[in-house]
């Protein structure tokens, strides 16, 4: 009875707007500050480098260099006191804890995105239309046949390449 009694109360505290984010991804969380009786919106934007679970006692630590300094901040992922988390980009890595940025500087430092490794690994496009498939399937086009093929470049021997002593 105890537990579940205590589930309750945690899962009333819940926040059910998180945005869905993963260690290596580059946030931006808009955390309330409070100064004096006003209350203001301060940004924080870094690097995601530990995620930990929990109903709500789940937390997130980001990591930024402000002024060649580094700065961590861990966050609560369910508390009232941020506003939103903006994902910026997605990062791709295969480790659950990426404490050894903590080393790294410069450009070492940085988290390959997952937008970076699409364009590399994308195929080249297809063709839009259909007769434009076709053309470029068919091994004797009409451009092909009227061109003749490249000749082979000759050899160069090392004596030709090699500058001659005197």
């Amino acid at each position: 009875m105890r537990r579940s009694v205590i589930e309750y109360v945690e899962s009333k505290q819940m926040r059910t707007d998180i945005a869905d984010f993963r260690t290596g991804d580059t946030v931006r969380v808009h955390w309330k500050v409070k100064e004096g009786d006003k209350e203001r919106v301060q940004p924080f934007e870094g690097i995601v480098i530990r995620k930990t679970k929990g109903q709500n006692r789940a937390t997130f630590t980001v990591r930024k260099i402000s002024y060649g300094v580094g700065v961590e901040r861990i966050f609560p992922l369910h508390s009232p006191r941020y506003e939103k988390i903006e994902v910026l980009t997605h990062g791709n890595v295969h480790r659950n804890r990426l404490f050894f940025l903590r080393k790294l500087k410069g450009k070492a430092s940085r988290v390959a995105t997952q937008d970076e490794l699409e364009v590399e690994r994308k195929a080249p496009s297809a063709p839009k239309t259909l007769e434009a498939a076709k053309d470029a399937a068919s091994p004797t086009s009409e451009a092909a046949a009227n061109e003749p093929a490249p000749a082979p470049k000759p050899k160069k021997s090392k004596a030709a390449v090699a500058p001659a002593r005197e």
